[in-house]
């Protein structure tokens, strides 16, 4: 049986590990895949950049069209990145019948929407294990080992950059800044690292996650988005000592009346094992109605992790070349004519504990008045820490944990702490999660 013809879009990173990959492991993959897979065509932006990987029989091209173009081209995989061109080419390679594997996050979480619905019409399949997690086979684990299971919530460390900067924090005993730097330097984190740190790269996959758990449209622009440039040394500190760790979570709820999807920082109890998941590594937990919790960890991004999920798409693009398009895994798990219209729920109503830090002038009667105003709103406490004034200060750290309440309830205690005179400046605010 003849190979089956691949083009490359991108010979970066993860697209030179994909060809290091089909490579080194091409028995057992065609083993697998029942056809030897073959690249044929690649682009690059610089074609006399030296490659980490073998490129003899791979016709070379500085034009990622002309590979999408390629009659002989069977199955394109797009790894280039960003949502133009990558969406012209992507739908460019669905018009003329063509399979498609991605990696790319932001182009599904987007548009997928889009493309899913063009590869539909043209009967072609478009896989994207890779925008997840790297490695990790989040996706197929959802959407096939979990089918069985109303999917409750999931939550995730899903962006290794934020994860490694947090972590720095706590083993060290770093600020933000430098840690950050580091990351820079290690190449961790991009030179405008701000998708990264302030929580977009982690909503586009959580937009995917979400979707696939619950059978629900793409809608990336619901999502609630925080970073994790005002988490402080003090915070992390603060947060060890009531027993827990913070760390940057993708989290989605599904409930009777809607869902709820949020990327933000939280403190998990430090005996979770989401909350010993440290450095760049990723880990994403699913709690399913008949499975209950379980955990997915490995290496979020790099080379040859990300490439395994490409090559195993590419496996799985291969084997069902035949197959009717009613016959293959629908593209969000769910059939197309079956996805719920569950709205995305406004922040306020959503249902979390919170870490609150304040500084107050040191004089009686002040956390009176704050419980008070809690206890007015609906809000018990579960922990109180009050800490000694910094050397030359006047002001008095005081850490609270509550229980769950709604975020609306917690907005409107919030502004009313805040106005008090004995309150200076704003609440430190971080939402609490056991995950259990």
């Amino acid at each position: 049986m003849s190979s089956v013809k691949v083009g490359l879009l991108g010979l970066g990173t993860v697209g030179s590990g994909t060809v290091n990959l089909l490579s080194r492991n091409k028995d057992e993959i065609s083993r697998r895949a029942g056809r030897e897979i073959q690249i044929v065509h690649a682009a690059a932006r610089n074609l006399d950049r030296p490659r980490p990987c073998p490129t003899e029989g791979i016709e070379l091209t500085d034009d990622p069209f002309a590979v999408v173009d390629n009659p002989d081209v069977e199955i394109v995989v797009e790894l280039i990145g960003g949502t133009e061109p990558a969406r012209e080419l992507v739908l460019r390679a669905i018009d003329q019948g063509k399979q498609v594997v991605t990696a790319n996050k932001a182009l599904i979480a987007k548009h997928g929407n889009e493309i899913f619905e063009h590869a539909r019409a043209h009967n072609v399949t478009v896989a994207f294990e890779a925008a997840v997690a790297g490695g990790i086979p989040i996706i197929k684990a959802i959407r096939e080992g979990l089918t069985g299971n109303r999917i409750e919530w999931l939550a995730g460390i899903i962006n290794g950059t934020a994860n490694f900067i947090l972590s720095e924090m706590f083993y060290e005993g770093r600020d933000f800044a430098d840690v950050l730097a580091e990351a820079q330097r290690l190449g961790y984190a991009e030179a405008d690292p701000t998708f990264d740190i302030e929580g977009v790269d982690a909503a586009h996959k959580l937009t995917i996650l979400a979707s696939i758990a619950f059978g629900i449209p793409l809608q990336f622009d619901k999502v609630h988005v925080e970073g994790i440039s005002q988490i402080t040394g003090e915070d992390v500190a603060y947060a060890q000592e009531l027993g827990y760790r913070i760390k940057h979570l993708g989290i989605a709820h599904q409930y009777e009346d809607g869902v709820s999807l949020r990327v933000h920082p939280t403190l998990v109890p430090a005996r979770q094992l989401l909350a010993n998941v440290d450095g760049v590594m990723n880990a994403v937990m699913v709690n399913g109605d008949a499975v209950g919790p379980t955990l997915y960890y490995g290496s979020g991004a790099g080379s040859e992790p990300t490439a395994s999920s490409v090559v195993a798409d590419l496996v799985d693009v291969v084997r069902e070349f035949n197959l009717p398009p009613e016959n293959r895994v629908p593209f969000l798990a769910f059939q197309a004519h079956a996805l719920s219209d569950a709205p995305v729920l406004p922040m306020a109503r959503v249902h979390t504990a919170y870490y609150l830090r304040l500084s107050a002038q040191d004089e009686p009667g002040v956390l009176g008045h704050v419980t008070r105003i809690l206890g007015e709103h609906g809000i018990s406490i579960e922990a109180i820490l009050q800490k000694q004034p910094a050397p030359g200060a006047e002001d008095v750290p005081v850490i609270l944990l509550t229980h769950p309440v709604t975020e609306g309830q917690m907005n409107d205690a919030t502004a009313q702490i805040e106005a008090l005179d004995s309150i200076n400046g704003e609440l430190t605010r971080i939402r609490v999660e056991q995950l259990a």
